[in-house]
């Protein structure tokens, strides 16, 4: 009777170890609900949703214990987190260009605005104040006008061989139109636009509108461009791709909390930042050129002001047009004495076409532009706005986590760390491509940064040096601003020692369970991961036990 009832214990036990090695669904086993309404609100089918959890041997980026998701599940809400991010990323840089895109087209009206008033002064004023000499001209005037446009929107041209060959043509006509008594073949008038520069028809004007349009027209295109070159960038680099590696990790990061069954709990703060600057790496490396050049748009905005500066300039182009007549007819005699000194006598016309121009046929009033203060408040909106997205491509990874990643407020027991509710320990890694060496989220390859990120800190490379010579008054060569082909500041590369090999990265399973994964779990949570991580143990006991039914029932047996 005793060996009966204590063989009886014995099995007893022993079955309740089975029970406990296999895993008592009734114990174990947790509804779905939550994750079924999360996944039915992303549009998904519930069909295959399981309506409690399931063992999650089949989990491919999430942690493999007890689950509310298929591999379908998994699959689809990895491609969902993706495209999330995705969508984030282009809203922050829509915004962004948006940002460029008013300022650049406010001030660029601006300019065209003031450049389209000087025209429109000189069409009204100078037919009565100059006559034929005008009129007969009107379209080398014009000419220019369409000339500084497009020496101001970009155009490949020399602004100062465009003013030499203006002053070149207009003296030749207009010397023609004062004598129309004389004979000037183009032998005559070539020998005249070589004694020119020294005769100074014009008086003092040529050279002073050389001087301070050109200065003016390059800071003024240069900042326009600057705006450009900035919204293009933001818009390349916005189509750059996700990593595989960082989608595996923005999904564990955004919905593996739902498919282990705590759809609750929002990723830590530092897991999330960790998981976006391994993802964003190289967007961290524009960091450098980004802000060189905003700093030298910045800087450029000093050359529109003052007696010199870009407003006063552009829209007093005409006021130097009107001196320069003034002065050929002024001096018109002494003029045609010199001319005549250095290129002989010409022949008489006996057809004339009529008697000489006139001098002045009207009384011209002409002022200089006054600043409505239209520029300064474009400039002052602008130059805010630039120094508060100077730090964009490194905070874009906390701003994405604290506006659209739901991130906890607090890294704490409640918050999601990739493994379940806990902590989260690792530190956060430092800004760019050669800092996520270690980083503990996304596998990020330093040896390989992207080309077309690359490419797009040289173009910031060689519009900073554009601005950096306006700021001079020169106008670089777009080509010739490049030092070499490669990248530069912090998207340089790779650092030191760390080139030309590939560094593995820490591996999310080698945290130490105890201190990062479990502390804050609830009874259930733990009961779920101590069941999936102690199998050997429960098979261990069972064979304990049944050798000691075995020893105990031996020598009665016999």
């Amino acid at each position: 009777m005793e060996l009966r009832a204590r063989g009886w214990w014995l099995l007893c036990a022993a079955s309740a170890l089975v029970a406990l090695a296999r895993g008592d669904p009734a114990s174990k086993s947790r509804s779905c609900s939550e994750v079924r309404q999360v996944y039915g609100a992303k549009g998904f089918s519930l069909s295959d949703v399981p309506q409690a959890e399931i063992s999650g041997e089949h989990l491919r980026i999430c942690p493999q214990g007890y689950t509310c998701c298929t591999s379908e599940m998994e699959e689809n809400l990895a491609n969902r987190s993706r495209a999330e991010l995705e969508t984030a990323l282009r809203d922050s840089s829509r915004t962004l260009q948006a940002m460029l895109a008013t300022q650049l087209r406010g001030i660029d009206d601006h300019f065209h605005h003031l450049l389209n008033d000087s025209e429109r002064t000189l069409q009204d004023a100078f037919p009565s104040a100059f006559g034929e000499l005008y009129t007969q001209n009107a379209r080398a005037f014009r000419d220019l006008y369409t000339e500084l446009r497009l020496y101001y929107r970009g155009a490949n041209l020399h602004l100062e061989e465009t003013l030499a060959e203006f002053w070149a043509r207009l003296l030749e006509r207009l010397f023609r139109q004062l004598h129309p008594q004389l004979l000037l073949p183009d032998d005559y008038l070539d020998c005249l636009g070589k004694q020119a520069e020294a005769l100074w028809p014009f008086g003092d004007a040529p050279r002073e509108l050389r001087l301070r349009a050109t200065r003016a027209f390059v800071a003024a295109r240069s900042f326009v461009q600057g705006l450009g070159v900035a919204s293009d960038v933001v818009r390349k680099v916005a189509q750059v791709p996700l990593s595989a590696e960082c989608s595996k990790a923005v999904m564990k990061l955004v919905y593996c909390a739902h498919c282990l069954g705590v759809p609750g709990a929002r990723p830590c703060p530092d897991y999330c930042r960790n998981v976006l600057k391994g993802c964003l790496a190289n967007q961290a490396d524009l960091d450098a050129e980004w802000r060189n050049l905003l700093d030298s748009m910045v800087l450029i905005t000093d050359k529109f002001w003052g007696p010199s500066g870009a407003e006063t300039v552009i829209g007093s182009v005409h006021l130097w047009l009107a001196e320069a007549i003034i002065a050929l007819q002024d001096n018109r005699d002494s003029l045609t004495a010199k001319v005549i000194q250095g290129c002989g006598n010409p022949k008489v016309n006996l057809q004339g076409s009529g008697p000489e121009e006139k001098r002045h046929q009207g009384k011209l009033t002409l002022q200089e532009k006054t600043s409505s203060g239209t520029l300064e408040k474009l400039v002052s909106e602008a130059k805010t706005q630039l120094r508060d997205v100077q730090d964009f491509w490194i905070s874009l990874p906390g701003t994405l986590c604290s506006e659209k990643m739901t991130m906890s407020s607090a890294s704490d027991d409640r918050c999601w760390n990739g493994m379940a509710k806990g902590r989260y320990l690792p530190e956060v890694m430092g800004d760019g491509l050669a800092n996520q060496i270690n980083n503990p989220e996304v596998e990020v390859d330093i040896t390989k940064p992207d080309m077309t990120i690359r490419q797009q800190i040289m173009q910031l490379k060689i519009m900073t040096n554009r601005l950096r010579g306006a700021y001079g008054g020169n106008d670089v060569d777009f080509q010739d601003a490049s030092e070499d082909g490669s990248g530069s500041g912090s998207g340089g590369g790779c650092l030191d020692d760390t080139c030309g090999r590939r560094v593995a990265k820490k591996s999310s399973s080698s945290r130490t369970p105890l201190t990062h994964t479990f502390p804050g779990l609830s009874e259930h949570e733990g009961r779920k991961i101590s069941a999936a991580s102690c199998p050997q143990v429960h098979a261990f006991l069972l064979l304990l036990l049944l050798t000691l039914l075995l020893t105990e029932a031996g020598p009665r047996w016999r």
